[in-house]
């Protein structure tokens, strides 16, 4: 059995947001780094919580500017509940029920994991405690959502 080609398309070719909603800033950093180092045609937007997340996507309707093509969301905003809020925000947005909601997090307890995919979470990932692992997650994330996955398009209305 051979594997199948990924061909270069046109809905790689453009730049495309990634919003990075995390509390951290040196995580914030590390993050948008290795993202950029992964991903040829991608713009970082860094938030710290969920208001600013939230008025990110409003502003990105308001101002008919497309909206994320992924959202990289840190559980733990400090608490795990304030993570969620921001899910289940997010999926029930009429723009933001199609968006995919990576959920990032030190925690690879189950009822974390459940909870989040209960939520709408599309993935969930445990934060790598090496550099390396950081850039070989993003390249696997490039690979899935930017080159394998076809995605609805993005509406701009609220």
């Amino acid at each position: 059995m051979t594997s199948p080609v990924i061909s270069e398309s046109k809905r790689t070719e453009k730049h495309s947001s990634v919003l990075i909603v995390e509390d951290n800033r040196d995580q914030q950093v590390l993050i948008r780094y290795a993202l950029q180092q992964s991903f040829n045609k991608v713009k970082p937007v860094c938030v710290d919580n969920a208001e600013e997340a939230l008025a990110y996507l409003d502003s990105c309707v308001e101002n008919q500017e497309e909206l994320p093509k992924l959202v990289l969301l840190d559980l733990y905003l400090p608490e795990a509940e304030q993570g969620w809020q921001l899910l289940r925000q997010i999926k029930e947005y009429p723009v933001g029920r199609n968006m995919p909601v990576v959920v990032l997090s030190v925690s690879n307890a189950d009822e974390d994991i459940q909870r989040s995919y209960q939520l709408g979470a599309n993935s969930y990932i445990a934060k790598p405690l090496e550099y390396e692992q950081w850039l070989t997650y993003f390249q696997t994330m490039r690979l899935y959502w930017w080159e394998t996955v076809t995605l609805p398009r993005q509406p701009y209305k609220r």
